[in-house]
């Protein structure tokens, strides 16, 4: 997404040592998480003798006949490149369930570069392997295509085209949300904290069924609101270079750059029309929040106020900045509220789960959570008190994902808030962010939302 990349509900983890997952319990008090769960990672020790195989040991619930014959299929295909000796490196799990030892050997790259991305390979590997959603890995042999991708990768003599080779393993899992983003990627991944970014103004996302790049929304009073660009608009090229199989963060980092200068691309509209539009990149300043008090009057004549208020993404200041301001609408005698998610194409879970908290009361289920192992959990709050129990609007349309329409769901399915609007964007996962030992960050779906009527967000 461009300018602001957190387009997907995220759990955050800055080391790859654990990941953290969604507590059973809500906070009122805190705003966190309060309760969190770890899974080891791959240490793998890598030697850098180029005429060495390397070897990886896992803890792995696979038939010992399974493992051998992985083992001479590797070493049989290499045997005339790379002598006998092996490395030992670890994968370790903390998990009794994984009881099977299997050691897999592969032949260490003689480009260094590309060497230091065969160990990022492994992290992702048993990242996906320990915490992926989907247990069966879209029916397909994990351990294999570790095998599989490590032996492509072999050849290969830089680090863009064995990055390539990590994506291509993950697409096969058949997860869009589950990707691998280079270390200046993540670094423009975390731009965004304090709203202020030099873009043309647009959220952008990969459209699921079709991998495309649609547009979620356009900054108001942006480059790309200016030059017309709309809602659902399809990019098609950034300077001249396609978009095939570009991820939204690949492409935002495309569409970003310094204020001042301009960059060009092409999309196509919802009647199959293309345009190219050359956009002026500028200081983009991302409120995530805007309000006004509306006055009229009832049938019966009396003046009557009501509040509106527009979310545009969950920053991590979301939920504050929502509370002053309906603290202060209340102070002007505001007695209903429309609160506005369209377009706002989500955020983190955490900021979507303390704004439902503003407007809820007691111990509230505000979501559910289903694991790898179909085991659902929800989400409450704890001795929740809300801001204020006036009537409440949600307004949502197609470019409402994420955690909007977690919000959307809890104040619907608990009694609060009337929905008005179209059928929203239907992205009901949760990522993990994982930073690797070289900077770059593997996002992992862990889970699936059901609202707490168990609608399927999805």
């Amino acid at each position: 997404m461009e300018p602001l990349c957190s387009n997907f509900d995220l759990l955050k983890s800055s080391r790859p040592t654990s990941i953290p997952l969604l507590s059973h319990r809500f906070s009122c008090f805190n705003r966190g998480i309060v309760k969190k769960s770890s899974v080891s990672l791959p240490c793998a020790s890598y030697s850098h003798d180029p005429n060495q195989l390397q070897a990886v040991k896992t803890e792995a619930p696979l038939p010992q006949s399974n493992g051998h014959d992985l083992i001479k299929s590797i070493t049989k295909g290499f045997v005339g490149f790379v002598a006998a000796a092996t490395a030992l490196a670890s994968v370790c799990s903390d998990s009794p369930a994984f009881a099977e030892s299997l050691t897999v050997t592969f032949p260490v790259s003689r480009t260094q570069e590309v060497n230091t991305v065969q160990r990022t390979l492994v992290e992702a590997w048993g990242l996906i392997r320990e915490t992926f959603v989907d247990p069966t890995y879209n029916h397909q042999d994990w351990d294999l295509k570790l095998q599989q991708t490590m032996v492509e990768m072999f050849p290969l003599k830089s680090a863009d085209a064995a990055y390539g080779k990590i994506r291509g393993m993950l697409s096969t899992l058949g997860d869009p949300f589950t990707r691998i983003v280079s270390p200046k990627e993540y670094q423009n991944f975390r731009i965004g904290s304090d709203g202020n970014l030099q873009g043309v103004g647009l959220f952008i996302s990969v459209e699921p069924k079709t991998g495309h790049l649609v547009v979620l929304s356009c900054v108001e009073g942006s480059p790309a609101a200016r030059a017309g660009i709309q809602e659902g608009d399809e990019l098609i090229e950034i300077n001249g270079q396609g978009l095939d199989g570009v991820d939204s963060e690949a492409a935002a980092l495309r569409l970003r750059g310094h204020a001042g200068t301009t960059v060009t691309g092409k999309d196509s509209g919802s009647g199959s029309s293309m345009k190219e539009v050359k956009l002026p990149r500028e200081y983009i300043r991302l409120s995530p929040m805007s309000s006004t008090v509306i006055p009229h009057r009832t049938p019966d004549g009396r003046l009557t106020k009501t509040g509106y208020v527009k979310l545009s993404t969950f920053s991590q200041s979301a939920a504050t900045d929502m509370k002053n301001t309906i603290h202060d609408m209340e102070s002007q005698g505001v007695n209903s509220y429309i609160l506005d998610l369209r377009n706002n194409p989500g955020g983190l879970v955490k900021a979507g789960l303390d704004v439902a908290q503003i407007w809820l009361e007691g111990n509230e289920t505000l979501v559910n959570t289903i694991d790898r192992d179909g085991h659902m959990s929800p989400i409450n709050m704890v001795n929740g008190h809300a801001v204020t129990h006036d009537p409440l609007i949600v307004l949502v349309n197609e470019g409402s994902a994420s955690a909007s329409e977690i919000l959307a769901g809890a104040l619907h399915d608990n009694g609060r808030a009337i929905l008005v609007g179209h059928k929203t964007f239907g992205k009901g996962k949760i990522q993990s962010v994982t930073e690797l030992h070289d900077g770059s960050a593997l996002f992992v779906t862990v889970a699936k939302y059901l609202s707490p009527a168990l609608h399927d967000i999805d």
